[in-house]
């Protein structure tokens, strides 16, 4: 019984895994992890079937910045595709991916260092439109 139990969770949650490939131009530097990239247009990527894992690349860049996220939920499904940001000061931290249409969007965990700048100014949420890929 908890067998199948664990299998019907297991295929639940692959059928709710998402694909993500978007991209967006971004108009300010931003920090994921401890990598501060500069603006301009970003693809972000699924990696793994599940979407856990995210690639961010630049389009002028050669390098590819990998992130662990997590699933988060909305009542809502986005009607458009974007990105959503944690700005504190002049500061911006990539926060959540969503593809519009899609209830289940990727969020990544603060990194320390957003922990850190958020002890001294208080967080506003900017979203930027994404095209889908």
């Amino acid at each position: 019984m908890l067998f199948a139990a664990a299998l019907a969770l297991l295929f639940t949650t692959a059928a709710s895994a998402q694909t993500v490939r978007l991209k967006a131009n971004v108009p300010f530097s931003f920090v994921i992890n401890r990598a501060t990239l500069p603006a301009g247009e970003y693809s972000v990527e699924s990696m793994d079937d599940l979407g856990i894992v995210l690639s961010i690349r630049s389009s002028n860049r050669k390098g590819t910045n990998l992130v662990v996220s997590n699933s988060c939920q909305s009542l809502n499904a986005p009607s458009h595709t974007k990105l959503v940001f944690h700005r504190y000061g002049s500061r911006y931290f990539l926060n959540q991916v969503w593809v519009e249409g899609n209830d289940l969007g990727r969020e990544l965990p603060p990194s320390p260092r957003e922990k850190e700048v958020a002890k001294d100014f208080s967080m506003q949420e900017v979203v930027l439109m994404a095209a889908r890929r």
